[in-house]
């Protein structure tokens, strides 16, 4: 499942629905889809997002193993700036952030 993101100042931000809902439940919301974020909102999203990814920061210090041979993975930190980005514009425009699935 594919999930977009979208208002009308910035172009779609599309993600895998797994991220996705990671993301919307650290925004604070139940991880529903279709579902949106009132204009006004959206500062407070941002610091409730940037709460969680300070907190996923710490947790993945704590927890790092380095191996040779493994894969480099991806955090949910890098997933999630071009919804950031969108976040941003979004405040800047006073425009609504919807969701939904494609």
């Amino acid at each position: 499942m594919l999930i977009k993101f979208s208002c009308k100042n910035h172009a779609s931000v599309i993600m895998f629905g797994d991220v996705a809902q990671e993301i919307i439940k650290m925004m604070g919301h139940s991880g529903k889809v279709p579902s949106a974020i009132f204009s006004s909102d959206i500062p407070e999203v941002l610091v409730k997002l940037n709460s969680a990814f300070e907190r996923e920061k710490i947790r993945n210090l704590n927890s790092v193993e380095v191996h040779e041979n493994a894969e480099p993975t991806i955090s949910t930190i890098e997933r999630a700036y071009p919804l950031l980005e969108l976040l941003k514009t979004a405040i800047e425009g006073k425009c609504d952030v919807m969701w939904e699935t494609l």
